[in-house]
């Protein structure tokens, strides 16, 4: 059982240690650590850029809509924080663009049988998907 525990200690802490890592903190202050931030951003970028698509597709009540893509910017905003400069400006170009889709979603029929304007929502999907690509490259270009 003293096994167990003591594995258990060491998974745990060896899951704190690259957690910490992963959200740029301060690690073993080596190096690595940038890069290992930049891949983060990267991850989170394509995962919200991935979701806001997704979302856009997906329709439904456009309060729903609208919220969901302005929750997106905000964790854009928040990765826009921690980024060096050329990603800052990356992702905050890319928080325009889900405001501008949040805007847009606005916009969209609350009745579920009617048609979204097809073209208008692939337009800011587009929008959203080079924006990300954009933030990727920059961080990319940073580390």
């Amino acid at each position: 059982m003293e096994r167990i525990t003591k594995s258990a200690a060491l998974v745990f802490a060896a899951a704190l240690l690259l957690a910490g890592c992963a959200a740029g903190g301060a690690g073993d202050g080596g190096g690595g650590t940038a890069g290992d931030a930049c891949d983060t951003i990267k991850s989170d970028v394509r995962d919200i850029s991935n979701g806001a698509q997704n979302t856009l597709a997906a329709g439904g009540d456009p309060s729903d809509v609208q919220a969901t893509l302005e929750e997106y910017s905000e964790r854009v905003v928040a990765l826009a924080e921690e980024a060096g400069d050329a990603a800052s400006d990356a992702l905050n170009a890319l928080s325009e663009k889900l405001d501008e889709a949040a805007e847009f979603a606005s916009t969209l029929p609350s009745d579920p049988e009617a048609e979204a304007d097809a073209d208008a929502v692939a337009e800011h999907q587009t929008a959203i998907q080079e924006a990300a690509s954009e933030a990727g490259n920059a961080c990319t270009d940073e580390g």
